[in-house]
């Protein structure tokens, strides 16, 4: 504006000596001199304003860079917390034996802490060296989701194991069983290839067809001791049945061959009884 001011001021002396010779000289210099001063004025005016909107825009998008980094600082911050949590937690759980529930709840927040781990990994602005502490993270957090979710499906699968040994009846025995399938193969479709697992189930499945050949074993006992040999006969051949499903090897194959010698001898028995005229009276007992 001072330079503006000057150049109207030279404008309007320049003008007036000009026209000196015309009546009035002073008018035409004046207005060429207010013109120039309300040109500059304009361009102040713009400039300014211009000013004033990159001075806004230019705080906003630091006020916004600033909680944006605040934003950040403290969604690491409680993801360092939530970790930290969670490491207490399983060293605890560890510890003190705690019930199988305790480590499925520890599975489930290293899911949860997993997601948002695969949602701050997603984002296109994280650094590489912020991506590498949030992948170091991301591990320890998936390895503490396995180990619990094994130490659940073992825990579970023992305690109803243990549970279904002391069950009575034959069905009790293998509904109760079932439950302790039922949690390992939940971990199986979470690792499919995890070796203790499959025997677990190998365990599991072993105990059903023992409860299954035991009972029917004991049936044909109980009916051999009443003479039914009939009836003794086809109860050993369903345990036969159960211990010979599976490929017999082992102690598998030494039960089939007792279970074998068996039967044998109640039909050297029952031939015996049909011999001396007894078969009648066997008959009669066992319908």
């Amino acid at each position: 504006m001072v330079v503006a001011a000057t150049a109207a001021a030279a404008l309007f002396f320049v003008l007036w000596w000009v026209l000196q010779d015309e009546e009035n000289p002073w008018i035409p210099a004046g207005l060429a001199a207010s013109v120039v001063m309300l040109v500059a004025a304009s361009a102040r005016q713009v400039v300014m304003r211009h000013a004033s909107t990159r001075h806004v825009v230019d705080h906003e998008r630091e006020r916004h860079s600033e909680k944006y980094r605040s934003g950040r600082r403290s969604s690491i911050q409680e993801q360092n917390e939530a970790l930290r949590t969670i490491e207490k937690q399983s060293a605890a759980a560890d510890a003190n034996d705690s019930l199988p529930e305790a480590h499925l709840e520890l599975f489930q927040l290293c899911g949860e802490f997993l997601e948002r781990t695969n949602q701050a990994l997603a984002s296109p602005t994280l650094s590489t060296e912020r991506r590498l502490a949030w992948r170091t993270r991301q591990e320890r957090a998936q390895a503490l989701q396995k180990h619990h979710l094994l130490s659940w499906a073992r825990d579970s699968a023992r305690m109803h194991t243990h549970d279904a040994q002391q069950r009575v009846r034959l069905h009790e025995k293998i509904e109760v069983a079932n439950r302790a399938l039922d949690c390992i193969d939940t971990a199986l479709r979470k690792y499919p290839d995890e070796e203790e697992l499959n025997r677990s189930v190998t365990a599991v499945r072993e105990f059903i067809s023992s409860a299954r050949v035991a009972h029917w074993v004991e049936m044909a006992q109980r009916a051999s001791f009443k003479g039914y040999y009939r009836r003794a006969i086809d109860r050993y051949r369903d345990a036969l049945f159960y211990l010979t499903r599976d490929d017999p090897e082992g102690e598998r194959a030494a039960a089939a061959q007792q279970i074998t010698r068996e039967i044998e001898l109640l039909r050297a028995r029952l031939a015996t009884h049909k011999a001396v005229g007894l078969d009648h009276e066997s008959d009669e007992r066992f319908s």
